[in-house]
């Protein structure tokens, strides 16, 4: 009995001797996190630099890292400064679709359309361009009123983590990007969270006739779709699809846009005549106006993949429809829904489909003189049949032995045209893409 004493003795008297060791040791306990700082905010924009300044307003919002910009013409020819953001890659939300694209595109679309003011810096003494020769690399700056300091965007992107790493530490404010990057990490914020983005169609696609996506565009918005059509042409990287319903008695259109992601037999399949399955993620083309299809995929080692996109059959042709100017121009479609019906502009749902009008006055020609640009030359004829205008875009034209076409060849003739319907601010116009598709009266 005393010898359990005694053990139970010696047990507390240990117990006492390790908990007040373990007090008087070091504090073992995590520090807080420390606040998270604005990097944007703390970099200072120094007016009295070397470095090239300007202020603009925008143009056009491509995605997250590239926005197009209005400058005077003695900063870039044709008054478009076409940037490129410093030390910042987003995630891609255009031709391809990647995560937290969407995310990043919006979040600087929403930065600059709360501004104020909007300032371009360039690097160096000199405005620098990018690999491609056509864009500007340069720091973006904002502020949203007067009284407020400027605010870095690129930087802002980096804190937010809807950017990696991009030449990030050899600029002259490498140091700030470093640090916002560090912190993003830390935080696992965005693209460093290992989290699946909420807005990124990692799912199957919805399968759609032309029709149905056409009628609620709005509501596929982001969304990963497959629908079926026919090639009618292929033009700077995108391919246009039209398909018949007999239900209405109409074509549906759409634009697909597949960039520089496909080569072989993927781009053979989209050639034109040819049946196809799309599949790609519907976006809002913001330099466009209008919705498009991207994000493209066919592997050659899974070719029955459901994500692919495939030839369906070939030896195919555009329908042409015989349109009216009247139809064109004011022509309404009622469409019934499960609910309740809705009614669309046929030019609205028509679009990207290919038509004929014919007896067309042109009224007049306008030339479009951008250098550099690959629209350069290109022609919108303002034309009028039965009292109504209708206006025809053509691209570059040139006649059997390469001469470029001029206003002359269209200015005061009367013509036929068959072409695409397309939408340009707003406006329904009939897009033309080879001087064959025109007839001169």
């Amino acid at each position: 009995m005393k010898t359990a004493k005694h053990l139970l003795s010696f047990l507390l008297l240990l117990c006492i001797l390790l908990v007040g060791i373990t007090s008087c040791g070091p504090d073992v306990t995590p520090p807080a996190e420390d606040t998270a700082k604005d990097f944007a905010a703390e970099i200072k924009l120094d007016m009295s630099s070397t470095t090239l300044k300007q202020e603009v307003t925008v143009k056009a919002y491509i995605d997250g890292d590239t926005t197009h910009f209005n400058v005077p013409n003695s900063v870039a020819v044709g008054g478009v400064l076409k940037a490129r953001y410093l030390a910042v890659n987003t995630p891609e939300s255009t031709g391809k679709i990647e995560e937290w694209g969407k995310a990043a595109s919006q979040f600087t679309k929403e930065k600059l359309q709360s501004a104020t003011a909007i300032l371009v810096e360039s690097d160096t003494e000199k405005w620098n361009m990018d690999s491609t020769g056509d864009r500007h690399l340069v720091w973006v700056w904002y502020k949203t009123s007067e009284s407020e300091d400027w605010r870095n965007l690129n930087i802002e992107l980096l804190q937010n983590g809807l950017a990696i790493a991009s030449n990030s530490a050899n600029n002259r404010y490498g140091e700030t990007c470093m640090a916002a990057i560090n912190q993003a990490k830390a935080q696992k914020l965005h693209v460093y969270s290992g989290q699946k983005d909420p807005n990124f169609p990692y799912g199957e696609a919805a399968e759609l006739t032309l029709k149905e996506l056409r009628c609620n565009i709005t509501d596929y918005d982001n969304s990963k779709v497959a629908f079926e059509g026919v090639i009618t042409k292929n033009h700077n990287n995108s391919v246009y699809v039209e398909e018949y319903d007999s239900e209405t008695d109409m074509y549906y259109g759409m634009t697909v846009y597949y960039g520089y992601a496909l080569n072989g037999t993927g781009l053979e399949i989209l050639s034109v005549g040819n049946r196809v399955r799309i599949v790609g993620t519907v976006t809002y083309y913001e330099t466009g106006g209008t919705y498009q299809v991207s994000g493209l995929e066919y592997s050659t080692m899974r070719p029955k993949d459901p994500n692919n996109i495939q030839k369906i059959s070939d030896g195919h042709t555009p329908a042409y429809v015989p349109t009216s100017a009247d139809t064109f121009a004011n022509g309404k479609i009622t469409i019934a829904g499960e609910e309740s019906s809705k009614t669309y502009t046929y030019a609205e749902l028509a679009i990207y489909s290919s038509i004929e009008m014919k007896n067309l006055v042109v009224k007049s020609v306008y030339t479009t003189d951008t250098e550099g640009s690959s629209s350069n030359g290109a022609m919108t004829l303002t034309c009028e049949v039965d009292g109504i205008t209708v206006s025809v875009r053509t691209t570059v034209l040139r006649d059997a032995a390469g001469k470029l076409i001029t206003a002359d060849y269209f200015e005061n003739k009367t013509i036929d045209v068959k072409g695409l319907i397309d939408c340009f601010s707003g406006e329904y116009q009939i897009k033309v893409f080879s001087v064959n598709d025109v007839t001169i009266h």
